[in-house]
């Protein structure tokens, strides 16, 4: 039987990969994308549901299928604020989260980030950490939750603080052996692990540093 996907987070550069496999994949029969603005894709199998996820009581009646993937995020520059940027990272995906959970959806899966730990000193860490924490208090019959490093993929902003990372990080991995597991990722490789992580039947919760990633996301 065919499955019907949810995505928070469609329009960036994960959630881009995410909705064209998941339209491509024969497991899923429907898609159904949260954004804020139009994303400008067509498709039989898709549903865009436009959101103020300021109220998301207005729509949470929505979120309605079997996995819901989220992968919304922002950076500080773009946001504006840490406490705005917050809102966007942690606020927004654990409400609709825990909306989806109440709502009956089964399966969670998570991009957080390489280092995630509520206890970090770094508010980017600290934040993905709190996030992940929290998340495996909700009732769900299925988490993953994935942890890649700096993002390699075309994004439609330019970041070049992200650019400088990833080849830094190329350098350091291909120089210095342990540092292979801080390694740059392809966001498509990502997106892949992304749905391979649904595909466990066993309940629980699984979180997959670096190296499960890549392996998972070049499994298929």
């Amino acid at each position: 039987m065919q499955k019907t996907a949810l995505i928070l987070g469609a329009t960036g550069l994960v959630g881009g990969h995410l909705v064209r496999l998941l339209l491509d994949d024969d497991r899923y029969g429907g898609v159904t994308i949260f954004v804020r603005r139009p994303a400008g894709i067509r498709h039989p199998a898709l549903q865009e549901r436009i959101v103020d996820f300021e109220d998301s009581a207005s729509w949470r009646d929505l979120l309605s299928g079997d996995v819901l993937f989220s992968c919304l995020g922002t950076t500080i520059k773009k946001a504006g604020t840490r406490e705005l940027q917050y809102r966007t990272d942690y606020s927004y995906q654990f409400e609709t989260a825990a909306a989806a959970a109440e709502r009956g959806v089964a399966t969670y899966v998570l991009v957080s980030s390489s280092g995630a730990d509520p206890h970090s000193r770094i508010f980017y860490s600290r934040m993905k950490g709190e996030l992940d924490r929290d998340i495996q208090r909700l009732p769900f019959q299925t988490i993953g939750i994935v942890k890649p490093s700096v993002l390699v993929g075309e994004r439609r902003e330019k970041r070049p603080g992200e650019a400088a990372a990833i080849v830094l990080g190329k350098m350091a991995a291909a120089l210095i052996p342990p540092l292979r597991k801080y390694r740059p990722i392809p966001a498509e490789v990502v997106a892949r692990a992304m749905i391979e992580a649904a595909e466990h039947s066993e309940r629980g919760i699984r979180e997959y540093e670096l190296e499960a990633v890549f392996t998972l996301g070049n499994r298929r």
